[in-house]
């Protein structure tokens, strides 16, 4: 069955809308559950909501059977001391302090993992993304944000003087329709976003009704893996997007540059929903609010093993209590 798309003026007047839209006709919202938000907000710099019960019961680990020394924190335990730093944006020696600390004030005879214990066991640290349960099919929305790291040429051009050279990394995230974290990658800058995307795709337990990306995903490839799942792609084409004449093709992707050049772009993102591209670029600025604009680890596997605490930090916060908004008016 062919999609049949809302009429509209020439295309040369849709290329002309303005993209902003004066104050005095822009819509104002209110958060209808502000009382329970708030209560959330202030949840979220409580120390015991990051030491938990389970936390304290497993904190040494179990004998491992095998000769030689055995650790003394359990990677739970580890998790834990890691997630508040954090949270509260601390060094390692800071996170050492504040946790022994928090010990203490609780009466659990246990003692804090030290700086460095912290730091070599990061690397090698299993870890999985706290998952949210969802309710039926999710609506997989993807993209992707750098985060500097401080490496040895800045810091090297920071006590010499001169330029030196600014590493980063690439995180892409995959949230579903309420803002949760689904599906999470760290890769160097380099690497394309939608070859990325496709893996995302791939680790989503959930079944998936809708993808949407920007136009950095158009790619068969990318098509070809939300096809997979069952998923209708919502997914920009460049603009020098063309009709598929030759193998490999997308069909879908052939009918979304159809209803590109006949509707025009800007009415074709409000009819097909593009617009909730904006749940994953608000699951960025909470990143970068509130964990930071850059990664704290040196070396790769302990950078991993942050950027999957940082995304389990977010998803608990948001499970704690969404803002519930509602339009009042323009």
């Amino acid at each position: 069955m062919s999609t049949r798309w809302p009429c509209c003026r020439s295309l040369a007047h849709d290329r002309t809308m303005k993209s902003r839209v004066h104050p005095k006709y822009r819509t104002r919202c209110r958060v209808g559950n502000w009382w329970e938000y708030e209560r959330a907000l202030v949840l979220r710099g409580d120390v015991t909501l990051w030491l938990s019960p389970d936390a304290i019961d497993a904190w040494r680990p179990a004998p491992s059977g095998r000769p030689g020394g055995q650790q003394q924190f359990s990677d739970l335990a580890i998790e834990t001391a890691l997630s508040l730093r954090l949270v509260f944006r601390l060094p390692l020696r800071q996170t050492e302090g504040i946790l022994r600390l928090a010990l203490a004030l609780m009466c659990a005879d246990l003692e804090a993992p030290d700086d460095t214990t912290l730091s070599r066991r990061s690397q090698g640290l299993s870890v999985g993304i706290h998952r949210v349960p969802a309710n039926g099919p999710i609506h997989l929305i993807v993209d992707s944000t750098g985060l500097s790291v401080v490496g040895e040429d800045e810091w090297a051009a920071a006590k010499y003087g001169g330029r030196g050279q600014r590493g980063w990394k690439k995180l892409h995230l995959g949230v579903d329709q309420l803002g949760t974290i689904v599906a999470y990658a760290l890769t160097d800058s380099t690497v394309d976003d939608a070859t990325t995307g496709v893996g995302l795709i791939q680790a989503v337990d959930d079944d998936i009704a809708r993808v949407t990306a920007d136009a950095a995903y158009d790619t068969i490839a990318f098509y070809d893996a939300a096809g997979a799942r069952g998923a209708t792609v919502v997914v920009p084409p460049d603009r020098t997007a063309r009709v598929s004449r030759r193998r490999p093709r997308s069909r879908a992707r052939d009918r979304t540059v159809t209803a590109v050049k006949v509707i025009g772009r800007r009415r074709w993102k409000k009819a097909s929903g593009y617009y909730r591209q904006a749940r994953v670029e608000n699951a960025i600025f909470r990143y970068k609010s509130i964990i930071g604009d850059r990664l704290r680890a040196r070396r790769l596997r302990a950078q991993e093993t942050e950027s999957v605490i940082a995304c389990s930090i977010l998803n608990r916060m948001t499970e704690l209590s969404r803002p519930a908004s509602f339009a009042t008016g323009s």
